[in-house]
């Protein structure tokens, strides 16, 4: 058998492997849709928004008027002695007394220092807040699901590579074998590659050990059956276009984390002007429609009724608090110095992050160019080697170091392939850019 017929007959092996473990192609865009549709943090963070956006209204900020309706019913039976002032004395006994009253009310802050208004900006700001704090928690997600969808994609080439190796070996103690029986080998021979060969068995079991736990994490992520069965893609691509000040930039527009932090300085100047507000005066305007009715058993009047409109409007204005309001503008002005401060040590977080990561991307990216040039010399190496180890001319523990070489050469290079992509995800993932 030459070397050419050795390697057909391996990819021979891989297509009939593939063919009979043929099972659901689950692509990334699929997995970031069940984990969008699923997730229970995204659905927590999703109901928190809608909270935020019902809390938006004017009337949450004081701006309309309050309408009560009330009725009011008294009762009452006693026992009663009157002297009157030309000396009459009148007594009854279980003498009933009733007084019943009902209407409609209207309390309306018609002007409150303009703290309605700084009150309905900050639920606005809030209701941002929400939206960038579910944006970072499906960002987050999302990259998971990433991290976890690429490494099972490494995991799967180590099986095939492990296969590949286990394929290798045996035809390695066949030859040995072979040339055992006709007496141009020794029984050492034979029993090392009997050993290697276990050897690699036992690290195919290992490695779909790794791959099934890599499975269950994704399905955990996905908030799926543990047990649903399916096999990712089979390669990785890595965008080798990215750039470092196009990822400041967009980062310091639409990282949620650094965004949050901008919002909570604004809710914080709304929240300084609502209490500057305390200064001015409150007008409240009131009005009502009221029905009285009063029955008595005893007294000058038994029983008296009215109905009619009132109105009119109250002004109020602090004088003094104890000095509380100079405390509390104080305390919400260094709470503004705080989310300033808050939003710059963000940022050079953030900036940091980027520079340290995309030096990590740039030195993947390299280790993937030698990784490759590796697998291409080792790959040479080992069919050169295989040729040399039939007729003879080699032993073979130098045949198995070829065999080593290239399968490593094979399992590196995935290994920079994914921590490339890892390197990619947490760059986009900086910047806000990551897709979802």
């Amino acid at each position: 058998m030459n070397t050419k017929l050795f390697f057909k007959s391996l990819l021979l092996f891989f297509f009939c492997f593939a063919i009979g473990n043929a099972q659901e192609i689950l692509t990334l865009e699929n997995a970031i849709k069940i984990a969008l549709d699923n997730n229970y943090e995204i659905k927590i963070a999703g109901n928190n928004l809608k909270i935020d956006q019902t809390n938006v209204a004017i009337g949450n900020a004081g701006m309309l008027p309050s309408i009560s309706a009330v009725v009011t019913d008294n009762n009452s039976i006693q026992n009663t002695s009157q002297t009157r002032s030309d000396g009459t004395k009148i007594e009854l006994k279980n003498a009933e007394n009733n007084s019943l009253s009902y209407g409609v009310g209207l309390d309306w802050t018609i002007f409150d220092g303009l703290k309605m208004f700084a009150k309905y900006d900050q639920l606005k700001e809030l209701q941002k807040m929400g939206d960038a704090e579910l944006k970072m928690t499906i960002i987050n997600k999302v990259s998971s699901v990433n991290s976890v969808y690429y490494d099972l994609i490494q995991e799967q080439q180590k099986l095939s590579d492990l296969d590949s190796t286990i394929v290798i070996s045996k035809k390695r103690l066949e030859f040995t074998k072979n040339r055992y029986t006709i007496g141009k080998g020794s029984k050492l021979d034979v029993l090392n590659a009997q050993v290697d060969l276990n050897t690699d068995l036992g690290n195919l079991l290992k490695e779909k050990q790794t791959y099934a736990n890599a499975k269950t994490l994704l399905n955990q992520l996905l908030a799926r059956d543990l047990n649903t069965d399916f096999k990712v893609s089979d390669t990785i691509k890595v965008d080798r276009k990215l750039q470092l000040a196009e990822l400041m930039s967009l980062a310091e527009k639409q990282n949620p984390e650094l965004e949050i932090q901008i919002i909570n300085k604004k809710v914080s100047e709304l929240q300084l002007k609502q209490i500057k507000g305390e200064r001015y005066p409150t007008v409240k305007l009131n009005t009502g429609y009221n029905f009285n009715d009063t029955k008595s058993s005893l007294g000058f009047n038994t029983q008296s009724s009215a109905n009619g409109l009132n109105y009119g409007f109250t002004a109020s204005l602090n004088l003094f608090d104890g000095d509380a309001q100079n405390r509390n503008e104080k305390i919400a002005k260094m709470q503004i110095d705080n989310s300033s401060l808050a939003i710059e040590q963000q940022t050079i977080s953030l900036r940091s992050n980027l520079t340290v990561a995309f030096q990590i991307y740039l030195t993947n990216l390299d280790l993937i160019d030698l990784e490759e040039n590796n697998t291409a010399i080792s790959k040479q190496n080992l069919e050169i080697t295989a040729e040399k180890f039939k007729i003879g001319t080699i032993t073979s523990v130098e045949f198995r170091a070829a065999q080593l070489n290239y399968i490593n050469s094979r399992i590196r290079l995935s290994s920079a392939q994914f921590q490339a992509k890892l390197s990619e995800i947490t760059l986009r993932e900086l910047a806000g850019t990551l897709n979802f």
